[in-house]
């Protein structure tokens, strides 16, 4: 048999792939079980945190109980905030707010930025945990009471695991709180809390809207005043979909009162109308099953999902 021709030996060795390439075209694996028993011997905090991301990736729950319970056992007697804050941070990471707690619980913080530091991670455990009254404590405690203050803050929720990799999630203090108490059962705190707000515009509206939820059954003419002022902000920002909302939970609470609900009905009307809004139109008269052109404000290509129209229509 001749010798291949050098062109075609040439070919076929492009063609063959290199060892990298072989190893990278496997599946990942999770390390090793020795390698996690020295892990959890001898690894450092970010060690522990990179098993723990590992272990929710393939979701080895067994190995992720043993990782909390080492995290627990790590530094039971810490010297500095710092070390007390990475461990409750990668008790977090690793689906344990409870641990977390406990962890925050080996040091008391002084005043100033190490007493907010130990707050807002006593905040994102309790948040995690869905311990809303102790959510609560930690936001109001992190303000010193001052609901004006806690409005200009900005929280990042807890880390996960599992989540990917990306901007952390920011939600507003004010909201958050106001959240919790309600969460908690105490509506009308809730309400409270979101009454004293001073953002105008549409934020303003949607806290009204959800004010005027929270009080419905402790006060319902309260809260359809709280609604008209609702409107009148989501129109001064001409929040068009955010008013059809709240008419439309202006006509249910009339009703639910064995109103008419005539008022916000013929208004929630004339804006649809004007927005072109047929599914809303199509709620209101009771219709039976949706044609194919109708869709969800909410849908892409509804008024919701599109930008405002020029003419500024009246709720």
């Amino acid at each position: 048999m001749g010798t291949a021709p050098f062109a075609l030996v040439m070919l076929l060795l492009a063609a063959a792939p290199s060892a990298p390439e072989q190893l990278s075209s496997q599946e990942p694996q999770p390390m090793a079980e020795e390698s996690f028993q020295t892990l959890l011997l001898e690894g450092t905090l970010a060690e522990l945190e990179q098993g723990c991301v590992e272990a929710a990736a393939f979701g080895l729950s067994d190995r992720q109980q043993q990782l909390r319970d080492r995290l627990l056992s790590f530094n039971t007697t810490p010297q500095t905030m710092d070390e007390v804050l990475t461990n409750a941070r990668v008790l977090l990471i690793c689906r344990s707010p409870d641990g977390a707690r406990t962890v925050l619980s080996r040091y008391l913080p002084g005043f100033g930025a190490e007493r907010e530091r130990w707050l807002r991670l006593s905040w994102q455990a309790a948040d995690a945990a869905l311990d809303h009254p102790r959510a609560a404590r930690a936001l109001r405690r992190l303000v010193n009471g001052d609901l004006m203050a806690l409005e200009q803050l900005e929280l990042v929720e807890a880390p996960d695991a599992s989540a990917e990799p990306g901007e952390p999630i920011t939600v507003n203090g004010l909201d958050q709180l106001a959240h919790h108490e309600a969460a908690a059962g105490d509506r009308l705190a809730a309400a409270e809390v979101l009454l004293s707000g001073r953002t105008t515009g549409a934020v303003a509206a949607r806290r009204l809207g959800l004010a005027a939820e929270l009080l419905e059954e402790a006060d319902l003419d309260r809260a359809d005043q709280l609604l008209e002022l609702a409107l009148d902000q989501a129109a001064a920002d001409e929040a068009w979909g955010l008013a059809v909302d709240l008419l439309r939970v202006q006509l249910r609470l009339q009703l639910a009162a064995g109103g008419d609900g005539e008022r916000p009905r013929q208004r929630l009307e004339r804006l649809t109308a004007r927005l072109d809004d047929q599914y809303s139109s199509w709620q209101l008269q009771g219709g039976g099953e949706p044609g194919p052109s109708l869709r969800s404000p909410r849908e892409p290509g509804g008024h919701a999902d599109v930008g405002e129209p020029t003419d500024a229509p009246t709720p």
